[in-house]
């Protein structure tokens, strides 16, 4: 399937790993040309490295999303290296497992900072731009805790990803008629480097519980209607399909890609 995307600029944020990076990877096999985002630059320039040499127009961008400029810095390094911007895709994130009374203030503002405004700053920049050509494509990668709190998460990443859901509602009411199209994606737990990389959250709950990683991430997958955890290749494909040309009639949507373990309320 064509998704109709050769040639058209696209932002990854949080493309330095997981399903940024797999995001990435699967636009630039697109025929799409991607700035990776993300504040590691040396992650990130090995991860554009790595695209580059797969055949990938890929480039690298080292920021802090936090900050207040973030999103303008984004969007014009992007139009400047490939033209005019076409999709964005803030991926960027992160989350512990914490119980809700080990939370400081400050643990709630960093989910905040990077879920919701880093979110808002980069649409800010990017949709007026894209609502003056008529088309685009925005896609904010929250997740099932968005839907249903997860037990074994940070509350604050629950609540803050529940936000950044709302946020993909408002631009998505404000610019669909203008030709940008905002949706959300909503994974459930992924078996990538969130989970899997060391100290990641596998270890972390691990070392909580009193058991071992893998005793962590069978019962993880087992607790999926599907048996097992999704991968980030499967959240990449439907973030990709949301940023082409065959989701011309698809706004304000939430995709879950949970494996249906958090039911969809009609």
């Amino acid at each position: 399937m064509d998704l109709g995307l050769l040639g058209r600029a696209c932002v990854v944020t949080g493309a330095s790993r997981g399903i940024g990076l797999a995001t990435a990877r699967l636009l630039c096999a697109e025929g799409a040309s991607v700035l990776l985002v993300a504040r590691d630059s040396g992650t990130l320039s090995r991860a554009a490295a790595e695209l580059t040499a797969e055949g990938g127009r890929a480039i690298a961008l080292a920021v802090d999303l936090t900050g207040a400029d973030a999103g303008e810095r984004v969007v014009t390094a992007a139009q400047e290296a490939f033209g005019p911007l076409y999709a964005l895709v803030n991926c960027a994130g992160f989350t512990r497992a914490r119980e809700l009374d080990e939370l400081t203030d400050d643990d709630w503002r960093a989910h905040w900072e990077i879920h919701v405004m880093a979110s808002l700053h980069t649409m800010q920049a990017a949709a007026p731009g894209m609502a003056e050509r008529g088309e685009g494509r925005i896609v904010n990668v929250t997740s099932s805790s968005a839907r249903r709190p997860s037990a074994t998460l940070d509350a604050a990443y629950s609540v803050t990803k529940a936000a950044q859901l709302s946020l993909s509602r408002v631009f998505a009411d404000r610019y669909a008629a203008r030709g940008v199209l905002v949706n959300a994606v909503a994974p459930g737990p992924v078996a990538g480097s969130m989970w899997l990389s060391e100290g990641g959250l596998a270890d972390e709950i691990a070392g909580r519980r009193g058991i071992s990683r893998e005793e962590v991430l069978e019962s993880t997958g087992a607790r999926q209607p599907r048996g097992r955890m999704g991968t980030e290749d499967e959240v990449a494909a439907v973030i990709a399909f949301l940023c082409s040309a065959r989701a011309a009639n698809v706004a304000g949507a939430v995709w879950a890609v949970d494996g249906g373990s958090v039911p969809t309320v009609s």
